[in-house]
């Protein structure tokens, strides 16, 4: 199956990632998201990230310009996926959201197109439920930012068929990725080994074992990460850290991965990472 048309639906991180990253390998690209101010966001998001190819001697103003000819943006769901071969949901960890979504693009995209979901710990074979196609449901778990890491993580539903998969594992190579096949557990293979050490950092933190600074050298310089895992959560954001937590708590019962109540508290209080100013350290 040859996938030419992708529809991403959210703007948020990931989803403006995957639409760059869809566009810069040739694909035609709809965007969408629940209001044009969000989608313009989107947008001057890829721009920028675009400029920064160009600084970096990997792009030219020519392709940035026809990579950016390629997206087409929309607010409305049924009409923005009625011609696409791939969807892919990009939107945040609430398995109640994502239902609701996948149930309208049951309906409203074609008969073959393949439904993919960004999802970082909910249950592919769950989300194939609330459609009529559970067999062109998976998941492909892109990394944050998505136009500079590597690993796809491609999850086969229970239902998920071979071909839907080979479909999605030969795009995740045309977009310059390395697809790795997962079997469908909370938070498959990335998150259920990341989130613990986060959550493990943070309470060492709260617990007054070290500043955040010192946490994040210790891993750094001692166990070789390019980067600290309370910087890195502040990266991804703390909600998304919460939610991921609460996910992996709930379906695997097991009190390891029991957020941390300092976790809680700093998403309580709006401190989400680098997106709000603000999380485990300051940001301008």
């Amino acid at each position: 199956m040859s996938i030419d048309k992708i529809a991403v639906v959210g703007g948020g991180t990931m989803g403006n990632g995957i639409a760059h990253v869809a566009a810069q390998a040739g694909k035609d690209v709809r965007l969408l998201d629940v209001s044009a101010d969000l989608l313009q966001k989107a947008v001057a998001t890829i721009g920028k990230n675009l400029d920064r190819q160009i600084k970096k001697g990997r792009l030219d103003e020519p392709a940035k310009e026809a990579i950016l000819g390629r997206i087409a943006t929309g607010t409305d769901l049924a009409a923005g996926v009625a011609d696409a071969d791939l969807v892919v949901e990009a939107v945040p960890e609430k398995i109640e959201l994502k239902n609701t979504i996948f149930h309208t693009l049951d309906a409203a995209a074609p008969a073959g197109a393949i439904l993919a979901s960004n999802t970082s710990s909910i249950s592919i074979t769950e989300i194939a439920a609330a459609t009529g196609r559970p067999g062109q449901v998976i998941g492909m778990h892109f990394m944050n930012p998505v136009p500079v890491m590597q690993l796809v993580e491609i999850i086969r539903g229970l239902a998920t068929t071979d071909e839907a998969t080979a479909a999605v594992v030969a795009l995740a190579t045309e977009l310059g990725k390395t697809p790795v096949e997962v079997n469908d557990f909370p938070g498959f293979v990335s998150n259920r080994v990341l989130l613990p050490m986060i959550n493990e950092a943070v309470t060492a933190l709260m617990e007054g074992v070290a500043d955040a600074e010192a946490i994040d050298t210790v891993m750094k310089l001692g166990m070789n990460h390019p980067m600290g895992p309370l910087a890195l959560a502040d990266l991804i954001g703390l909600d998304t850290c919460l939610n991921i937590l609460e996910v992996l708590h709930r379906e695997l019962g097991d009190d390891r991965y029991r957020p941390s109540p300092l976790l809680r508290k700093y998403v309580a209080a709006g401190w989400l990472g680098r997106k709000s100013g603000r999380g485990f350290y300051a940001y301008g």
